[in-house]
């Protein structure tokens, strides 16, 4: 692995032009950005960033932009900020301006842990100057609402090597009584339970409900209620139960038909790429039966394709 330094060295290429004095022109070639910079971790990426910086005398993030453009841009530039820095420029895009994108909004607050949702607040309160949970609740109303901020205020229990199967079983039957039993719904019992308790826990509880229930919990979701508090308590409970499977299926949404969602497809391998895209991976090839490495060079093409492939690494 070449240093920090040899790689600022790498990115930058210097020339005069005869007669024209001491002036240095710096410029970035797609390739050898795509090889150094999507190889790395972002702490190695921030002290490349800093070599080269001392060495140009031109901060890289400002070079790059003026280097690229396109979806390869995108990747690069989501690439130089920290996880929590590009989730939360993430959810910001999503509740900026005129009206919500609700499908970006679901699916960074309910795929996040409880540590990356209170490291996400702190970066966004950095970053614009705003609390997130005033943000999420004045673009939002009702149910839908109510659950998010449950989501930000991150009340969620930790893992705990002791299983309280009473507790498993009062929460399995809170959640059918609440639920399937009754008409209506009793939506805050259904937040209460499914932002504030573990995962490992929550995993039993879905399970115990099927004693109770005829229905899974997916199930019981899609029949109970609608809209936008449908859909985010289907992405909870599918990352509850099996959070890169989740982020599979949803890869596969984005190819799914002729050429890609870029935005989406770029969003998760950007933002999964050092949390868990290798086991993203393995789950995409054991439930679709090709690798997502192959179906990523079916539907996307040119540098963009590359940093990808490169982001996801070697087929196994």
């Amino acid at each position: 692995m070449i240093s920090s330094h040899q790689a600022a060295c790498q990115l930058q290429i210097q020339s005069s032009q005869p007669g024209a004095g001491l002036q240095f022109s710096f410029w970035l070639d797609e390739q050898t950005i795509i090889d150094i910079l999507t190889k790395r971790t972002y702490s190695q990426r921030r002290e490349i960033a800093f070599a080269y910086e001392r060495r140009a005398k031109k901060d890289m993030v400002s070079a790059l932009k003026g280097a690229l453009s396109g979806s390869l841009e995108t990747v690069i530039l989501g690439l130089m900020k920290s996880p929590s820095q590009y989730d939360a420029s993430e959810i910001r895009g999503s509740i900026k301006g005129l009206g919500t994108d609700e499908e970006t909004l679901i699916e960074m607050l309910c795929s996040r842990s409880n540590s990356e949702l209170v490291e996400i607040k702190k970066v966004y309160k950095e970053l614009f100057k705003k609390e997130l949970e005033k943000d999420v609740a004045g673009d939002t109303s009702g149910n839908f609402a109510k659950l998010l901020v449950a989501l930000v205020k991150a009340k969620r229990a930790a893992a705990s090597a002791i299983v309280d199967y009473d507790k498993i079983d009062q929460d399995a039957r809170a959640l059918y009584e609440s639920g399937v039993k009754i008409k209506g719904t009793d939506v805050p019992t259904w937040i209460s339970i499914m932002t504030e308790r573990s995962v490992p826990h929550l995993q039993k509880v879905f399970d115990r409900y099927k004693s109770y229930s005829p229905y899974d919990m997916q199930e019981s979701i899609r029949k109970e209620v609608k809209g936008d508090v449908q859909s985010s308590f289907l992405v909870l409970a599918q990352c509850i139960e099996n959070k890169q499977l989740f982020f599979a299926n949803r890869l596969h949404d984005a190819m799914k038909s002729k050429g890609a969602k870029e935005k989406l497809l770029t969003r998760i391998v950007v933002s999964r790429c050092e949390v868990d895209l290798r086991k993203v991976c393995n789950e995409y090839k054991a439930h679709f039966g090709q690798s997502l490495q192959q179906t990523i060079s079916e539907h996307t093409k040119g540098d963009y394709q590359k940093a990808l492939l490169s982001l996801c690494g070697p087929e196994e």
